[in-house]
């Protein structure tokens, strides 16, 4: 099997709207910078038209598309497309790209000068969030941080962000100790790799706040919160 330079994963639920310009996006983006790639789309239980959406959307890149039900959650969405993929590096990021594809410029560097894990950050000074957060997702969220400091990550200052490079070598490592299947799976992913000795690098991006976002702040919030607590006690 052809291995591309890079795989890109976009988890999504009910995403009929905007998946196809996102996939457009990408693979645009790709052809623009004569990157091999890959695209895979994993529909996480869809009730609406995203699958016939993304059947039915063009790409010069391969365009896989994983589809099952019932919905099971994020993290087990990005890891069935993870383990889909072929590429030498792997980058998950959100359907209705909050962090611009473009920001992918951003992360390569640091893989390339031997980190195993680049991720996007929402909370360094060379940060930007447009437009602003409203105060109370502000407050949640950094609640939310300085628990995970506390109990997992005390080195990450946001391990939400939705943009994740990895490169080969991780995925291997990684993937077989993934139990999470809701949001806090990316918690979970990076406390493995601390676990492994994998170098771990934070880069500042561009975030769009997207309003119309499915994350329920409080409930999910309270989720993500008793998951990490499951993380925490796991011997990993």
């Amino acid at each position: 099997m052809r291995m591309v330079e890079i795989s890109v994963v976009i988890p999504c639920y009910n995403e009929e709207d905007k998946i196809s310009s996102t996939i457009k996006t990408i693979d645009d983006f790709l052809n623009r910078n004569n990157i091999s790639g890959e695209i895979i789309v994993v529909d996480d239980g869809s009730q609406d038209k995203t699958f016939w959406v993304v059947q039915n959307t063009e790409t010069k890149n391969s365009l896989k598309i994983i589809s099952y039900m019932p919905n099971r959650g994020k993290g087990f969405a990005v890891k069935k497309g993870m383990l889909a993929s072929t590429g030498k590096f792997v980058l998950f990021t959100d359907a209705d790209l909050s962090t611009p594809i473009e920001e992918f410029n951003k992360l390569l560097p640091f893989v390339k000068q031997g980190y195993d894990v680049v991720i996007a950050s929402r909370a360094l000074p060379s940060s930007q969030l447009s437009p602003s957060q409203p105060f109370y997702r502000k407050f949640i969220g950094y609640i939310c941080r300085q628990i995970v400091r506390a109990l997992l990550l005390p080195e990450i200052k946001d391990t939400q962000c939705g943009f994740k490079l990895f490169t080969r070598k991780a995925v291997d490592e990684i993937l077989p100790f993934m139990e999470t299947e809701g949001f806090a799976f990316d918690i979970e992913m990076l406390a493995i790799a601390r676990m492994k000795n994998l170098k771990i690098k934070e880069v500042g991006v561009l975030w769009k706040n997207n309003p119309s976002s499915k994350v329920n702040i409080f409930k999910d919030t309270v989720k993500t919160f008793l998951e990490v607590i499951k993380i925490s006690r796991r011997k990993l």
